[in-house]
């Protein structure tokens, strides 16, 4: 079984009554209670001692799945090192929605912001499938409605993506990209766009599919050797 670890600041549910109504549990909980079907889940949230994110606990996580929003600088940076080497020595990292701009994000992509176009309206977002062949889109339909959801708009300060699964269209007019794969030393990463806290994007089935797809995806090989750095001999004797 993936191992995976659920991490949410899990602050709006605290104070916003309107995340209250629409993820009572927290957003944690929420995506925990589609992963436990297929997967072994943990959560963890910002005012858990070491951010719920100790030695122990990272050890034995193969995915760490991200959501924060309004407390990204809250997180300790000898925390967001820690996660950066458990990424770079294979461990799968998906960040979601708001956590474009998540510190742990913005030292793995290299990028200075991590920003973007933004919008509360109540605006519709269609995600088209741009690669139907890749593992995260597998059983996807082409598109996927959603009647609300919080507008994001290029141009998104990120590295290009090595892979593109996703565009957003919105009613306002804007496009973004919102699944976008990449590899930082033997570790995965997928980004995925939708999931502001005051809609109900993560009851959605074909969003639910999309994240376990990934987590699928992000998740270490098992056969991934390790490869001999540094001074080494040669494999032929010279005559």
């Amino acid at each position: 079984m993936i191992n995976i670890t659920i991490w949410n600041e899990n602050r709006h549910e605290k104070i916003n009554p309107e995340v209250q109504k629409v993820y009572p549990e927290g957003i944690h909980n929420a995506l925990a209670a589609f992963l436990k079907g297929e997967f072994t889940v943990r959560t963890a949230t910002l005012d858990d001692p070491e951010h719920g994110l100790t030695d122990e606990i990272l050890d034995h996580t193969d995915v760490l799945i991200w959501w924060g929003h309004m407390a990204h600088e809250e997180v300790n940076d000898q925390i967001v090192e820690k996660v950066k080497e458990r990424v770079l020595d294979g461990m799968g990292f998906i960040p979601l929605h708001s956590a474009h701009n998540s510190k742990i994000f913005k030292v793995l992509m290299g990028t200075r912001t991590g920003q973007l176009k933004w919008r509360e309206a109540d605006d519709k977002e269609r995600l088209w499938v741009i690669e139907a062949g890749h593992p995260i889109t597998e059983g996807i339909p082409e598109v996927i409605e959603l009647e609300k959801e919080e507008m994001y708009g290029e141009r998104f300060d990120i590295p290009q993506p090595e892979e593109l699964l996703f565009i957003s269209w919105f009613t306002g007019g804007e496009v973004f990209r919102s699944g976008c794969t990449y590899k930082r030393g033997k570790g995965r990463i997928f980004y995925f766009r939708p999931g502001h806290e005051t809609y109900p994007t993560y009851y959605h089935k074909d969003i639910q599919k999309v994240i376990c797809n990934a987590v699928n995806w992000v998740s270490p090989t098992l056969n991934s050797p390790d490869l001999k750095l540094g001074n080494v001999q040669p494999l032929e004797i010279k005559n």
